[in-house]
């Protein structure tokens, strides 16, 4: 049992958790992630570590309500406990003094993005920071990631903070305005991170992304992570979750996110949760 000790509303849809679990937060490293189950009948939910206290064991964890699983999550306060939590699990990022280094994260991405982004500055590179969203509203971790950064830019779909477009806009200003860059991160949804690869691709500039498909034990047994990279298949849970995005076969990865969507749509319509993960009502 796993006890959340601070939660907090970064924006509509998406939640911050404090969880205390220190065993984990004691071996946890930038890019790793772990998978929760509310309860003995809750789905597995994997989501990457967006920070941790060794000192004091806890693991803060970022996630957006886009489904029953995480909406039943989101309404957990705290006091209460996660059932399970199982981690850590993926390779970590590699950190080391490359130069001059973009980390780019959309959405909730910038949540994963950000103790790799604190790492490699730490580490002794440039880091300059793109963080974007649909407008200022959903915009999250802003301070914590200027902090870390030599420099930081926004964009937003609206314009309503920053730049209005998208976070490859910025990119390719600076590609094609400044001196070369030796490593681009990019975390948020696919889209986003295909633009970015697609981006760098004429430059030949190293891009990872992070991988975050469907996940069962996390532990390369299921085979549900498979994601198609060059020519190889590989497991986001044991030889990722991060991949070179110049690699990744974007449309299967894109196809293989829809599969299950008719069925989160059920789950959704069929079931009236209040919070615990039982289905109260059944239409």
């Amino acid at each position: 049992m796993f006890k959340i000790v601070e939660k907090i509303v970064l924006a509509p849809s998406l939640k911050l958790f404090k969880v205390l679990a220190p065993e984990i937060a004691a071996r946890v490293q930038p890019g790793q992630f772990i998978i929760l189950r509310i309860n003995e009948r809750g789905e597995r939910i994997p989501l990457t570590v967006a920070d941790f206290d060794r000192s004091r064991g806890l693991l803060t964890l970022i996630f957006q309500e886009v489904g029953r699983s995480t909406k039943d999550l989101g309404k957990m306060e705290v006091e209460d406990y996660i059932l399970d939590l199982v981690g850590p699990l993926g390779r970590p990022s590699e950190i080391a003094n490359l130069g001059r280094v973009i980390c780019i994260g959309g959405g909730v991405g910038v949540a994963p993005v950000y103790p790799i982004t604190r790492a490699l500055k730490q580490a002794g590179n440039e880091v300059i920071s793109i963080i974007g969203a649909r407008s200022q509203d959903y915009l999250i971790l802003t301070e914590e990631m200027q902090a870390v950064s030599d420099r930081i830019w926004i964009a937003t779909d609206d314009g309503s903070a920053g730049e209005k477009g998208l976070v490859t806009d910025i990119l390719l200003q600076f590609i094609e305005n400044n001196k070369p860059i030796d490593l681009v991160i990019a975390i948020g949804p696919l889209p986003m991170m295909k633009a970015v690869a697609e981006a760098t691709r004429p430059y030949q500039i190293k891009t990872l992304v992070s991988m975050n498909p469907i996940m069962v034990d996390g532990t390369g047994m299921c085979g549900a992570c498979r994601v198609v990279i060059g020519e190889e298949t590989k497991f986001a849970c044991v030889d990722g979750p991060e991949f070179d995005g110049h690699l990744v076969d974007w449309n299967i990865a894109q196809m293989r996110a829809r599969m299950f969507g008719k069925e989160e749509k059920m789950a959704m319509e069929t079931c009236s949760c209040g919070g615990d993960g039982h289905c109260q009502n059944q239409k």
